[in-house]
């Protein structure tokens, strides 16, 4: 009899992988503000954060475990050797919880950026001497967009791991933008996953590394909107049509995506037009939203998604399990 899905009225979720689960640990506040960060978004309140608020919420939510990352991870500002000193204690921090609490704490390792020969160092000690799940990364480092060509070594390095690259939204690079008077994390993130899932289209970036995991978070941003525009530069500028896969909006579809901010009706039917069901995946964006926006977003997807019963359980955990292993383990 295949094992039930069903979830209590109460929960969205019964056995679910959350991928977007942020963590502030106090270490990297302050070590933030001693650089000279006074907050890791402006315009938003910091929420605070600790293993058990994090522990609390899963229960609450039917989260059997969440693969975490410390956001937006160590300033592109650094040089080298404090960038790669700071990433390297967010990563023995994020090994220590993982294995404080087995089964329910994975996590994205944080890497040294712009410092490329430190990244793929700091990739590899995190990965096989720390057992960390994958990468956590932003939407660009001062202006390097994490699909540019310059970021092959690490789509190498992780694609030969199977490694999850999970890739969020962080502000455009531009200082002279006009703030509207709002927070810019608002209307500025869909847009900067939009320009990463560009520049992974026009450089083949799922084509020639084809074992290389790609999540983007909050359904994916704009993308499900733009898919069918990206597609068109070869009608825009014939020499961008020998830059595009045979089949362009199937190549976006490759890409995985997380349900988070995704809970209104119109975000949701894109959701489900674009993404095949074995390409999304939980994400609740805890702290960073309230928990009860949360809890609302994994009800109208539950019930509003159209997910069959083979498709409801690819969603809560059948398809974060095949990505991340440690959750197929004995101490799930």
């Amino acid at each position: 009899m295949p094992e039930s899905t069903a979830a209590p009225a109460s929960k969205p979720w019964s056995r679910a992988i959350d991928v977007h689960h942020h963590i502030l640990p106090d270490f990297y506040l302050g070590e933030l503000e001693n650089l000279g960060v006074a907050t890791i978004l402006p315009g938003i309140e910091r929420p605070t954060w600790n293993a058990r608020k994090s522990l609390d919420m899963m229960d609450r939510h039917g989260i059997r475990g969440a693969v975490v990352s410390v956001w937006p991870g160590v300033p592109a500002t650094l040089e080298a050797k404090p960038a790669a000193e700071f990433a390297r204690r967010v990563n023995e921090y994020l090994a220590e919880l993982a294995a404080a609490h087995p089964g329910r704490f994975g996590a994205f390792a944080t890497l040294p950026f712009p410092h490329m020969d430190l990244v793929l160092q700091e990739f590899e000690y995190a990965a096989d001497t720390l057992g960390l799940d994958g990468v956590g990364l932003v939407s660009n480092y001062a202006g390097l967009y994490v699909g540019d060509r310059a970021m092959d070594p690490l789509f190498a390095a992780a694609a030969r791991r199977r490694s999850p690259l999970f890739v969020h939204p962080t502000l455009p690079p531009a200082t002279d933008q006009p703030g509207l008077g709002l927070p810019a994390s608002l209307y500025e993130f869909p847009f900067e996953t939009v320009r990463v899932a560009s520049q992974l289209l026009y450089n083949q970036t799922l084509e020639r590394f084809p074992e290389l995991p790609v999540i983007l978070p909050h359904g994916g941003g704009g993308v499900p909107f733009y898919a069918g525009r990206l597609a068109c530069g070869g009608l825009i500028s014939p020499p961008l049509a020998e830059r595009l896969p045979a089949d362009p909006v199937g190549s976006l579809r490759r890409l995985y995506v997380d349900i988070a901010m995704t809970g209104d009706p119109h975000a949701l039917a894109a959701l489900r037009s674009f993404a095949p069901a074995t390409r999304i995946l939980v994400g609740s964006d805890f702290p960073l939203m309230p928990e009860s926006y949360t809890l609302d977003t994994g009800h109208q997807v539950v019930r509003y998604g159209g997910f069959g019963a083979e498709d409801r359980a690819r969603l809560d955990h059948g398809n974060a399990e095949a990505l991340f292993p440690r959750f197929t383990g004995k101490d799930v």
